[in-house]
């Protein structure tokens, strides 16, 4: 058995970079059995209807991103998908009545192969990748999780990709935006840990600086995903927690099933 996991994919040079958080990610990998497949809520991937990549070809790299290291856009991430599990996660939503469909053409954004090109350097193992519709509500996020329940009995990793806070702060005062955003984070990491779901469906009127700190929400879903497709039998682990310069912080947790 694995566990669902959310991680941080922190920014594009991630892939570049060499550091605690990256070294971090390459261990994590280790510390689990080889997974039949990565399912993964990446936050650049949008949509009204959650859409699935299914394809058993290689994926293509997106760069959805700009001004970096001209390196950066060279790099590849020739990942295959699978189309067994995508209609697998399908019917898993369908069995809940959430409505979904599959797309065959999407590439893999940078929410996606920024990780697991350090996780799974040989882009080896077959990825889903599956959008977020970041205005729902909290307790239609924490369903679309809890549909995918058991996954990882199957040693299918469920992840999904974002940042807890997500206030870049163009313009404002770094050590406000700092200080807003920790305590931000720390009040979803404790609520988190205790696995108290009832106030992490209220986080916006309850956490200190919400509305700063997640001024748009498609970075935070992924973790409310993340939360439900793990069971209640063990609580949540977190697993790293660095924050990043001024702005948002790189944050893991692990959610077993």
């Amino acid at each position: 058995m694995i566990p669902s996991l959310f991680i941080s994919h922190s920014w594009p040079m991630l892939a570049l970079e060499h550091n605690r958080y990256t070294e971090f990610l390459e261990r994590l990998a280790a510390a689990y059995p080889a997974p039949k497949a990565i399912v993964l809520f990446s936050a650049h991937w949008e949509s009204e209807v959650l859409t699935i990549g299914s394809s058993d070809d290689v994926f293509e790299t997106i760069y959805d991103f700009g001004g970096f290291a001209p390196e950066l856009y060279t790099l590849k991430y020739p990942a295959r998908g699978s189309t067994a599990i995508a209609a697998a996660v399908r019917d898993a939503f369908g069995s809940k009545s959430i409505e979904a469909r599959l797309d065959s053409r999407r590439g893999l954004d940078h929410g996606v192969w920024i990780i697991l090109k350090r996780m799974f350097p040989e882009a080896d193992i077959p990825v889903v990748p599956v959008s977020v519709h970041p205005f729902l509500p909290p307790e239609r996020q924490l369903a679309i999780g809890e549909a995918l329940r058991g996954f990882g009995d199957d040693n299918i990793f469920v992840v999904g990709s974002g940042s807890i806070a997500h206030q870049f702060g163009f313009g404002m005062d770094p050590a406000m935006v700092r200080r807003k955003s920790m305590e931000f984070e720390a009040w979803i990491i404790e609520k988190t840990e205790q696995r108290d779901i009832r106030a992490l469906l209220d986080y916006r009127k309850l956490a200190p600086h919400a509305s700063f700190a997640v001024p748009r929400p498609e970075h935070f879903v992924p973790l409310l995903i993340a939360l439900g497709s793990g069971g209640d039998a063990v609580e949540p682990k977190t697993l790293y927690r660095e924050q990043d310069a001024e702005w948002f912080g790189r944050v893991a947790f692990q959610f077993y099933t």
